[in-house]
């Protein structure tokens, strides 16, 4: 199922995009899109029946916002490096263990939500990323295969990023990936049962209608698998978490100098095959 969240921001109602693209309505079936939807396989259940009935409200999808496709997330935990080509890009050595660091949830928007350059911003970047949905609680799992069994669906993120913030402020990565509006979602959830192999997904990412990002989820370092299991044996994760697993090569900051950074009145399009395409327009905060 492709599931999405449409209206205003922190209003957004539940619906679905069924099989011939028409957009439904789901607030009379279920309350949300979230953690507690997706442990509840009764809940699911209900949900692919009401979509196999036809008999869903139509939604008129002109001038309707599409929101974060899903609701109350818990916590965001990114992969950095996670990329074969990316690591060569930007000159470092492939770690021996997935490198991580939060985002905050209050950084997602929708897909085609503004997204804000921070003041005193020299140094905002790019990177379209595979987002992994948790629907069962993860702890302690002991195989790829096994984690693989915990995973709700997919989505599109964007992971934007401040360098300078990140990487030359000292401290943590935090303080360049937890700005406000860093992570537009979506637009759709896809549930895991249609994607039929997370390692063989295309990723590409558009400044100004330029192609900056051409990748492949089959250049991961630590596949999706691996990634869930490994975090499952440093923290729980619930349903309702996402998991951002890293970006491929292509970004700003693995360009030559100078480097294009986003600007105020850039347009980054970005798209991941099977799971929907963002658009935002950059402003400055």
């Amino acid at each position: 199922m492709k599931l999405l969240r449409v209206g205003t921001a922190g209003a957004e109602r539940p619906a679905l995009l069924d099989t011939g693209g028409a957009l439904r309505d789901l607030s009379g079936v279920v309350a949300d899109i979230d953690g507690a939807l997706l442990a509840d396989e009764e809940a699911l259940d209900r949900v692919r029946a009401a979509a196999g009935s036809g008999e869903l409200l139509l939604l008129d999808p002109t001038g309707l916002r599409i929101g974060p496709p899903l609701g109350s997330i818990g916590k965001i935990v990114c992969i950095g490096l996670n990329y074969h080509d990316h690591a060569r890009e930007t000159g470092a050595e492939p770690p021996a263990e997935p490198v991580v660091f939060m985002k905050a949830p209050d950084t997602v928007v929708g897909p085609h939500d503004t997204v804000l350059v921070p003041r005193r911003s020299l140094k905002t970047d790019w990177e379209v990323e595979l987002a992994v949905v948790i629907g069962r609680t993860a702890r302690y799992l002991e195989s790829a295969q096994e984690a693989l069994g915990h995973v709700a669906g997919y989505a599109v993120a964007h992971d934007v990023s401040e360098r300078e913030f990140q990487i030359e402020r000292g401290g943590t990565w935090d303080k360049g990936k937890n700005c406000e509006t860093f992570n537009p979602l979506g637009p759709w959830l896809v549930t895991a049962d249609e994607v039929r192999d997370p390692q063989d997904l295309s990723l590409k990412l558009w400044v100004n209608g330029e192609l900056k990002q051409d990748g492949t989820t089959a250049e991961q370092i630590f596949p999706v698998g691996e990634v869930v299991r490994y975090l499952s044996r440093f923290m729980t994760l619930y349903p309702g978490d996402v998991i951002n697993t890293g970006t491929p090569a292509g970004v700003a900051m693995g360009a030559p100098d100078p480097k294009p950074f986003l600007r105020a009145g850039d347009v980054v399009e970005l798209e991941i095959e099977g799971l929907g395409r963002q658009r935002q327009e950059v402003k400055d905060a």
